[in-house]
């Protein structure tokens, strides 16, 4: 069995524990709203760069313990990054871990990890590494399910790409989306704190994951943002939280609520894909025979000039058509790259690959 939550599941609470006043004050806020199922805390805290506040470690811990035994309801969760790190949230009686977006990077430090748990019933919750690689993603995971451990969910914060789209992380969608179709058992949280970096988009992007499906949100929380000695610019007050929350729309997953009219919409989007396969495929078919009349002039595959008016002419026809330039932009670089690998494919059939598809 792996998790079973009810959707929107929500973790919420401060970036660090900074003192038990600040601690106490952050959970009996949360403590008043249903729709938080756990408490997050952030409890080992190194910084990008030295110099900040570290977190409090194994104090921050015996706090969130006590706290448990005062309100037996109350479950807490907190980022592990190394073995000991597990061995301290098990014997202080942490509900659930998450691993941070740093370590899912690291392989060797997510096989120890998932070794120090193996044996308990601990919960896990997996962030996305900092680069978009879904498989990177996918393979921290299956280390933790490889041990035993049924209840492994997904965090997704954002990517730190060169075009973040004004975000402190990119949200890059389809990345998280693809996790879904790969693994459609595990349960996928969205952290929008990082992804914006700021407060002010926190309800859009918390809005647009209950839209793609995503079965809950893990925010940062805290009583005094203003105040916070990390993350102060992405944390909210327990009240913001609510008010974010009392807004989101919650999308029906059970598309039988509508099923005719998306049955009949679907088989027209299955008709459009199928008329844009079958022109691709003719696309690519005129190429092959542009690189036989290429190979008699004896020209290059590759022609600057050509490529960037084509590029030109269809950016300025997406505009007229009301279509992302973008988005039309990144199709027809795709579609650039495959049409020079089948023309190096047509003149030299030895070859599998060409170097010029790798930096076009």
């Amino acid at each position: 069995m792996g998790m079973e939550i009810k959707r929107p599941y929500v973790i919420a609470g401060p970036c660090s524990v900074e003192s038990r006043r600040q601690l106490e004050a952050a959970v009996e806020a949360l403590k008043t709203l249903p729709q938080v199922a756990m408490v997050r805390c952030g409890v080992w805290k190194p910084r990008t760069r030295p110099g900040g506040f570290d977190g409090l470690g194994e104090t921050a811990l015996q706090w969130m313990s006590e706290l448990k035994r005062e309100n037996p309801e109350l479950r807490f969760c907190c980022e592990v990054a190394w073995p000991e790190h597990v061995e301290l949230a098990l014997a202080y009686g942490i509900d659930a871990v998450w691993v941070g977006a740093r370590t899912t990077a690291n392989p060797f430090m997510v096989q120890e990890l998932s070794e120090a748990l193996r044996g308990t019933a601990l919960p896990v919750w997996v962030k996305n590494a900092p680069s978009p690689d879904v498989r990177l993603w996918i393979g921290a995971i299956e280390r933790f399910k490889g041990v035993g451990l049924t209840d492994v969910g997904a965090i997704h914060r954002g990517f730190d790409v060169f075009k973040n789209e004004g975000f402190r992380n990119a949200p890059l969608w389809e990345v998280p989306i693809e996790l879904r179709r790969a693994m459609p058992e595990v349960p996928i949280l969205c952290d929008p704190s990082h992804i914006a970096g700021r407060r002010e988009p926190l309800q859009m992007l918390s809005q647009t994951a209950m839209d793609l499906g995503f079965d809950g949100l893990m925010v940062e929380v805290h009583p005094c943002p203003q105040e916070a000695l990390t993350d102060a610019q992405q944390q909210i007050t327990p009240e913001t939280l609510r008010q974010l929350l009392d807004g989101l729309v919650m999308p029906h997953t059970d598309t039988a609520v509508a099923d005719d009219q998306l049955r009949l919409l679907r088989e027209q989007i299955d008709t459009v894909d199928r008329q844009m396969l079958q022109l691709y495929a003719a696309r690519l078919d005129l190429s092959r025979q542009i690189a036989q009349v290429k190979a008699q002039g004896n020209l290059a595959v590759f022609q600057p000039k050509r490529w960037d008016a084509l590029l030109r002419q269809r950016l300025e026809s997406a505009r007229q058509l009301g279509l992302s330039p973008d988005f039309v932009k990144e199709i027809f670089e795709k579609i650039h790259v495959e049409s020079v690998r089948v023309q190096e494919q047509e003149l030299h059939p030895a070859k599998t690959n060409s170097p010029l598809t790798e930096n076009i």
